[in-house]
């Protein structure tokens, strides 16, 4: 299979043959790329396999995983294939790298969120669990979409109190939808725009760390 993305993979250092690793799905926001997820994310790199998506469709200086009608309302059939796709890549990459496909979890920004959570809604526990940074779950997807149980997935979502682009009611929302269908549910709400503040990254990667078992940092 040729995945239809283009990827960054990080691989732990010392990498041991005869294991298979925690991983870290990242997806971008609209108009940015993988680096900029894996700056976010590269503290985890010595015990976490990180694969960064690149969106397969050019946005200026950036890109994206579908178009949009207007501001929180994608263009149905370009979601619908981008969800699609998504999940193909993550199984084409469990099958291609040492990844634990009990230990997969993905991590979005924005577009990167909406995503993460449709496929969490989605592929159910095929994944340990995700981060949603300043996103939504959109209508269709909890009306129209085939959905499996979150019940066992953890589900970190957080939200700035001034975001300008999604307004903090809808990360308050979307966590009263998952709150309902999950115990492992984190919501944190911080006083930053549409971004992620130094203390919205610390806490979702020791968020990871602890959720897959590895050693937090205590300061």
């Amino acid at each position: 299979m040729n995945p239809v993305y283009q990827y960054d993979i990080h691989l732990p250092i010392n990498l041991d043959p005869d294991k298979k690793y925690p991983t870290l799905f990242t997806l971008h926001g609209k108009g940015s790329n993988e680096s900029n997820m894996f700056g976010l994310v590269a503290s985890l790199a010595d015990d976490f396999i990180i694969v960064g998506i690149r969106g397969n469709l050019p946005l200026g200086a950036g890109y994206q995983y579908y178009d949009l009608k207007s501001l929180g309302n994608p263009i149905r059939e370009m979601f619908d294939k981008a969800a699609n796709q998504l999940e193909a890549f993550i199984h084409y990459a469990t099958e291609k790298y040492p990844i634990d496909p009990g230990k997969r979890y993905l991590l979005g920004f924005s577009q990167g969120a909406i995503l993460s959570m449709t496929l969490a809604l989605t592929m159910g526990d095929q994944l340990k669990g995700i981060v949603a940074l300043n996103g939504y779950v959109p209508d269709f997807v909890k009306t129209e979409y085939p959905l499996r149980s979150v019940k066992d997935v953890s589900v970190f979502i957080t939200h700035g109190e001034y975001d300008s682009v999604f307004p903090v009611r809808i990360g308050r929302e979307t966590a009263a939808y998952f709150e309902d269908q999950t115990q492992r549910l984190t919501f944190k709400i911080y006083p930053n725009d549409h971004g992620v503040s130094e203390e919205n990254q610390l806490d979702a990667l020791n968020w990871l760390k602890q959720d897959a078992g590895l050693m937090i940092n205590k300061e």
